[in-house]
């Protein structure tokens, strides 16, 4: 009874703000980036953009649904760190179960969007990813295990599969390798956040990689996945899905990636898990705008 009348809730009157916050519009904006660079790679051609325009609305509401649920499931941790503290739902502006309805509606509407007007494949591909993230890795995962983030992290690398899938309608193993980039690139991403918030997921008992390691273990785990990091994003130049514009491109960054881990293991670098924390997201955005760059030079060759 008591958790039923904490779903339902009292809220003050929220406003599109609110909602919007609930959806982590800056994650889903990246994300639909990587969709929409999967999507002019899987075509020498341009892709039809009616449906590309339908699929990345379809995959940002299932994206926003998931970030939504992820409130809805973490407010009383969330009410617990700084960070987070500030979120709708842990501040009364919007209710459990009104973030729950929000929630649902955007989820049927955006797997109506693909499955009736893109493909199934894309369809259920999404689907599996929602499920992958507001499930399995929020409600078990996140709670369960110090790698959480590695195995969860799946379900957050797969939009620029689903964009690919939006065009062709079949899985490649060249959309697979986008999918990986992702994979590998997100526990250093999220452990990076986790070093420079330690106290705080120890307070709120997450179970995160410094926490249950400690902070050498974690700085060397980071090391090892900047590195593999490094050799995973040369593929897509070997297989020849990418030219030397993102050869060029991509070791600047990986370079650049490898200085700032060396600066985690400077104790005087108190910022420095952080600073490379806000260096990943644009790491991963320049690695895209490459991806789609040297593709549309290498169209008009």
């Amino acid at each position: 009874m008591e958790e039923l009348m904490s779903l339902m809730g009292t809220s003050i009157k929220a406003n599109w703000k609110d909602y919007l916050a609930l959806c982590k519009p800056k994650v889903v904006l990246l994300m639909l980036i990587t969709a929409l660079v999967g999507a002019f790679l899987a075509t020498p051609a341009l892709p039809d953009l009616m449906q590309l325009n339908l699929a990345l609305l379809g995959i940002g509401m299932c994206a926003a649904s998931g970030a939504a649920i992820n409130h809805i499931i973490d407010h009383r941790l969330d009410a617990k760190m700084a960070r987070t503290k500030h979120r709708p739902i842990v501040k009364g502006l919007i209710t459990p179960l009104q973030a729950l309805l929000f929630a649902s509606l955007l989820a049927m509407i955006g797997l109506g969007i693909l499955w009736f007007k893109v493909n199934h494949t894309t369809a259920w591909l999404t689907l599996f990813s929602l499920i992958g993230y507001a499930v399995i890795y929020t409600l078990f995962l996140k709670r369960a295990t110090p790698q959480n983030i590695t195995i969860g992290g799946l379900a957050g690398a797969m939009p620029p599969l689903l964009g690919w899938t939006a065009v062709t309608g079949q899985v490649d193993s060249n959309g697979l390798l986008l999918v990986i980039i992702i994979f590998i690139w997100t526990p250093p991403h999220f452990w990076a956040l986790a070093l420079h918030k330690k106290d705080e997921y120890a307070k709120a008992d997450i179970p995160m990689l410094p926490v249950t390691h400690g902070e050498q273990y974690t700085r060397i785990q980071i090391l090892l996945y900047s590195l593999l990091l490094f050799a995973v994003t040369l593929l897509p130049f070997v297989s020849g899905m990418s030219g030397l514009l993102y050869l060029a491109g991509v070791l600047v960054l990986n370079l650049r990636q490898l200085w700032m881990v060396k600066q985690l293991f400077d104790r005087e670098q108190v910022q420095a898990p952080f600073q490379l924390f806000k260096y990943s997201i644009k790491y991963l955005f320049w690695l895209f705008i490459l991806l789609f760059s040297d593709h549309f030079i290498m169209s008009l060759i």
